[in-house]
């Protein structure tokens, strides 16, 4: 199939990602060595995530819901860093947050998925899909779910920041590993994820991208960036 059948945007992309790949094959294997994480703050999430905000308040009397052993080993060896937390409003609704943080997000060490993550836990996922989410003041890529769990079902909604990009996984990912390998860089990376238990799952959607955009809005400007990536060029 020649790039013409794709639309321009992804024939570009194929132009660069082959452009790339045709770069790695003259110059040998190529091994990052300028990790990302290294130059980052080693601030900790809970002090960079405010526990109040915009009317949203974290509900220390819900006791945060630990993975099973052996999924909360396989994350230890992704991720740096997990902060959960539970908020809730004056109407008594609760967005349960979890942002996790990875300083070596190359080949071998990459995000775990919720839709990945949830069955482990017992969870079905019902549906999953892509849309997208206005905050700051840039429009990133999410993906959305429904899962459940017996008469439990928690709509989420999450993305993925890889290095200094939102991106969605598969095709664009790669890409972007891509760019980073041939800069020489290891890029870190963090995964924020909301949900709530709802049985009505457009409210909560809704809400879900109503306390995302004033999460966004409430952090410090050096941190927003690296929770909703850099703004559009």
């Amino acid at each position: 199939m020649s790039t013409s059948s794709f639309n321009p945007a992804r024939r570009q992309a194929v132009i660069v990602l082959a452009s790339a790949v045709g770069t790695a094959a003259v110059a040998g294997a190529l091994v990052p060595t300028i990790r990302i994480a290294d130059t980052r703050p080693k601030t900790p999430l809970s002090e960079l995530v405010p526990a109040n905000f915009a009317g949203w308040v974290e509900d220390r009397s819900v006791p945060v819901v630990l993975p099973a052993p052996d999924v909360q080993a396989n994350l230890n060896k992704v991720y740096n860093q997990v902060l959960a937390r539970t908020y809730v409003n004056k109407q008594g609704y609760r967005i349960m947050l979890s942002v996790a943080y990875g300083g070596d997000q190359s080949d071998g060490m990459q995000v775990h998925r919720p839709e990945v993550c949830y069955p482990a836990q017992g969870f079905e996922v019902q549906r999953v899909w892509n849309d997208e989410v206005r905050l700051a003041d840039r429009t990133i890529p999410v993906t959305r779910a429904t899962t459940r769990l017996g008469p439990r079902i928690e709509p989420l909604t999450y993305w993925i920041i890889n290095g200094e990009q939102v991106i969605r996984p598969g095709f664009g990912a790669r890409l972007v590993q891509l760019q980073y390998t041939m800069r020489g860089k290891i890029p870190d990376g963090m995964l924020v994820r909301v949900s709530s238990i709802d049985a009505e799952t457009q409210r909560a959607y809704e809400i879900q991208d109503r306390f995302s955009r004033e999460l966004a809005q409430a952090l410090e400007p050096s941190f927003r960036t690296r929770i909703v990536g850099l703004p559009p060029a």
